[in-house]
């Protein structure tokens, strides 16, 4: 197969746009169009799929700092969701062609088939550097073949007027909004690269679904969980009928605050009867918040897979997987919560655990194994946690 469309093509007719007019020319990838979102950085060099597949990234364009994406092609398990969830892709080279023997597409045909519009061609450094010292703002991506002045002082202004992430509610958009027994179909194992039966299941968990990445509901089938999904706004009576050993809270994108105003209610309830509870990223700031703790927007997020965090219990230093936003202001904390993991990096909140209730919750992604078992004993205390409460 050709390589797709980048450097080959004589003209450039794509343009990543900033609100100030800053412009980047380059190379359309993907689907032709026009994408508004807001802009973020991620610097993993390997799982391109399962990023644009990630919940997480609802509403947001990825810049990636890695140079060479597409060399592993694409299949049909290395995906986090059904569907993509990102808005948009930036890549410095065009996209590689793929040279793995799980590869089963094109990444540019992928692209295409789930109607992504990205660009290629530009340089991502710089890119990247503007958002680390202006943050995160909305930008536009254009593909259009006939690329014109015109075209692009239009979208321009379309720009200007749209919202950030900051006061965005996106749970209900990213979950699934269904009630369900969650089914491995792939039947993977952790840290094999082979597909197998899951172990017989011996405790019954309800996951509130605010955009629930695949791998951590294999991480908790892994761990013997039976998983029943909820939607994001499920109320405690929803939960409870079906009478869960514990709950679990999961990822998601948007402002955690605008989320809170209608799952907060069922995560007080949950503490109140002291089910085990366990959260991760969204789910992590929503338990913070159910304590009576505060979340603020980050200037540029934490979004790599190379990310050290410390465990404040035994000192060790966990490589970590990150994706988000927004993050737990630790001067809200109330006494009855513990801080257990802090970034490396900034300091910022990484885990916290409530010592009057059995319930804990991490910032980053345990699933994600880029340690590549660093922190799976998260989903192993979890269970224990359930053993311990009954």
């Amino acid at each position: 197969m050709e390589i797709s469309n980048g450097f080959y093509k004589k003209n450039k007719d794509a343009v990543l746009i900033f609100a100030d007019g800053t412009r980047f020319y380059g190379y359309g990838i993907g689907n032709c169009g026009e994408v508004i979102a807001e802009i973020c950085f991620n610097t993993s060099i390997t799982g391109y799929q399962e990023i644009l597949t990630d919940p997480s990234y609802f509403g947001q364009i990825i810049n990636f700092t890695f140079p060479h994406i597409g060399n592993i092609g694409v299949n049909n398990n290395d995906i986090e969701a059904k569907k993509v969830r990102a808005s948009g892709l930036i890549i410095r080279d065009d996209i590689t062609n793929p040279s793995n023997y799980r590869s089963e597409n094109h990444f540019q045909d992928w692209l295409k088939l789930n109607k992504l519009t990205g660009i290629c061609g530009v340089d991502t450094r710089l890119i990247t550097q503007k958002i680390r010292k202006e943050g995160a703002k909305n930008v536009a991506i254009i593909y259009d073949l006939d690329l014109n002045e015109n075209i692009i002082e239009k979208t321009l202004s379309k720009i200007k007027n749209a919202t950030d992430l900051n006061g965005v509610e996106l749970a209900l958009k990213a979950s699934e909004n269904q009630h369900y027994n969650w089914i491995d179909e792939a039947k993977w194992i952790q840290n094999k690269n082979n597909y197998n039966q899951i172990n017989a299941k011996k405790y019954k968990v309800v996951a509130i679904d605010y955009g629930a990445k695949l791998n951590i509901l294999r991480c908790l089938n892994e761990v013997g969980c039976d998983v029943k999904i909820v939607p994001a706004n499920a109320s405690f009576e929803d939960v409870m009928k079906y009478q869960p050993d514990g709950v679990f809270l999961s990822n998601g994108p948007g402002d955690p605050a605008e989320t809170g105003k209608y799952t907060i209610s069922t995560i007080k309830k949950v503490l109140e009867n002291k089910i085990p509870l366990f959260g991760i990223c969204l789910g992590h700031q929503l338990l913070a918040l159910a304590t009576g703790a505060k979340t603020t927007k980050m200037l540029q997020g934490h979004r790599g897979a190379n990310h050290p965090v410390q465990n404040l219990k035994n000192s060790k230093v966990e490589i970590t997987s990150q994706n988000h936003g927004f993050c737990v202001d630790k001067n809200s904390l109330p006494k009855n919560v513990e801080v257990t993991h802090v970034s490396l990096f900034d300091g910022s909140i990484e885990g916290i655990r409530i010592n009057d209730c059995p319930a804990f919750s991490v910032q980053y992604h345990p699933e994600s194994s880029p340690g590549p078992s660093d922190s799976f004993y998260l989903f192993k205390e979890f269970v224990e946690l359930i053993d311990s409460s009954k």
